[in-house]
């Protein structure tokens, strides 16, 4: 009797749990909606829409002019995604079970997620700079996802940020090439499988890609970023008329759903090119 009476107050707190999970699932896309349509006023009888408003950098704390030193929105929302990286890796594994929670299974199975990769693609020798690529998959995954709550700002969206990943990633991958191959790392412009007379040429143009790596790199993250909330912004504004609200709202919900999974898909391209670049210094030769 006590067994069953224990399960049947499980299942009712069960129950209730579920219940008040979805009554919260429901606000908050209410909330997401109201917020997402912030930009929407109406201004003689149209539609006014400002869908790169999101993007401007500010004073956190007032004012109109920013320097070097004054604290902006970016600085605020990276510090945030941060936090979240520590409160993840830190507090989530703080207990180091046996069987894990929630919060350790999670930092457990992204840790050997981006581990595998790092060990596929750029080889065993490469696991000693995993640290670095771990912490920027979790940085950029993190501002991503927390740059689609409403009134966030997504600090990924700005070529500033990117551009220092993508630059970080790309003088560190040539200093470890040298580092390690010396003179030979150049090998990595030497096509040796391509025939004799054509060496020189395809030298020169492996020598213009190598450098144009931190340009696709960090254009890639912040072009789909940006250009996503940029829609997203668009439908909200529409969904402000109403004619059109509830298509409106239905493609900004689908839209929302896409970017939920570009932002975890950019970070992993992010991850994985780097990756690529650096076996590429680890092993140059062709």
């Amino acid at each position: 009797m006590a067994t069953e009476s224990t399960n049947t107050a499980e299942t009712q707190t069960g129950g209730s749990g579920k219940t008040i999970a979805l009554v919260l699932a429901a606000v908050a896309v209410v909330l997401f909606i109201l917020g997402l349509m912030g930009d929407y006023a109406p201004e003689g009888g149209g539609l006014s829409i400002d869908p790169m408003s999101q993007f401007e950098v500010s004073p956190l704390f007032g004012g109109d002019e920013l320097s070097w030193f004054v604290p902006s929105n970016v600085t605020l929302w990276m510090g945030i995604a941060i936090a979240a990286v520590a409160a993840l890796l830190v507090m989530g594994t703080r207990g180091r079970a046996v069987i894990p929670g929630r919060s350790q299974s999670m930092a457990e199975l992204v840790y050997g997620f981006v581990h595998k990769m790092v060990e596929d693609v750029a080889g065993k020798d490469a696991l000693p700079y995993f640290p670095y690529i771990f912490t920027a998959f979790l940085y950029i995954v993190f501002a991503n996802v927390l740059g689609l709550i409403p009134a966030s700002f997504t600090t990924t969206s700005h070529a500033a940020v990117t551009v220092t990943l993508a630059l970080t990633v790309f003088i560190s991958v040539t200093v470890i090439g040298f580092a390690k191959n010396g003179v030979g790392f150049l090998s990595l412009f030497w096509l040796t499988s391509a025939p004799l007379i054509l060496r020189p040429v395809l030298a020169v143009i492996e020598v213009i890609l190598y450098f144009a790596r931190p340009v696709s790199h960090s254009v890639r993250l912040f072009g789909a970023i940006a250009a996503g909330h940029a829609v997203m912004k668009v439908f909200a504004g529409f969904a402000g008329a109403a004619l059109i609200a509830p298509l409106a709202i239905a493609g900004m919900v689908a839209i929302y759903a896409l970017e939920l999974l570009v932002a975890v898909l950019q970070a992993y391209v992010f991850t994985i090119l780097t990756c690529v670049y650096l076996k590429d210094a680890l092993h140059p030769h062709h």
